[in-house]
């Protein structure tokens, strides 16, 4: 296995290319990446986030999408990583007090306020794969914020309104924490996956402004790209 061709692949989605670029590469090279000790594919899903220290308790959903590489260690052992491409974090329905916080004045007409960060997420995660197919994963997942803003939403009697205000310029631009989940493989371990994994950050949010923690509640389906598992050997009798 070329681990030096991996890294460079990762490298180059970690820049910064668009979803659509990753689903493209994806597809031309999913045959060449999968072999009996890489499994490369697709991860879609959907979160669920919160800014710890906001007045604010509602999670801000959000779709996902990325790459992942699932790679064999020993035994049923397995490195889980990749890189989701399209993410974002953040927490929604914010308060007077929460927009005070942000530095936004607020519109004087009725509406909804959301702060949303766009990041790049890496995970690192160790992965134990039962002979069930029923797999627990856990490890640091890392994230590099590309951009953010305040985002107002209204709609009052049929009239629309979406305002955005950036604000990256407040937020640390790296993000680390840890990550725990499961889930299941189906077709005896060999097809698609779907899981569960919940992230808890441990950096600041925002510049100077210590208990504002990221954390979210994932959920994942995982589907390898031109996988295809070489059949055994017949032993000669």
């Amino acid at each position: 296995m070329n681990i030096k061709k991996y890294l460079i692949l990762l490298g180059f989605l970690i820049m910064g290319f668009g979803s659509q670029s990753q689903v493209l590469i994806a597809l031309l090279l999913g045959d060449k990446l999968n072999s009996d000790g890489l499994e490369f594919g697709l991860e879609a899903g959907y979160n669920w986030s919160k800014v710890s220290g906001f007045e604010t308790n509602k999670s801000l959903p959000a779709f996902n999408l990325g790459l992942y590489f699932d790679i064999r260690l020993k035994n049923q052992w397995y490195l889980y990583t990749g890189v989701l491409v399209k993410s974002t974090l953040g927490v929604d329905k914010l308060t007077t007090n929460d927009l005070d916080f942000l530095q936004i004045e607020a519109i004087e007409y009725e509406g909804d306020y959301s702060q949303k960060i766009k990041y790049f997420l890496v995970p690192a995660l160790a992965k134990y794969k039962f002979k069930n197919h029923i797999y627990v994963e856990g490890g640091p997942q890392f994230g590099l914020m590309y951009d953010a803003w305040v985002e107002y939403n209204s709609d009052v009697e049929g009239t629309t309104a979406r305002i955005r205000a950036d604000n990256k310029d407040m937020i640390n631009r790296l993000d680390a924490g840890i990550m725990g989940g499961f889930g299941y493989t189906l077709l005896r371990g060999m097809g698609i996956s779907f899981g569960v994994k919940y992230y808890y950050g441990f950096a600041n949010v925002y510049k100077d402004q210590s208990g504002t923690n990221n954390n979210s509640l994932f959920v994942k389906l995982c589907v390898p790209i031109g996988a295809e598992k070489k059949p055994k050997a017949k032993k000669d009798k």
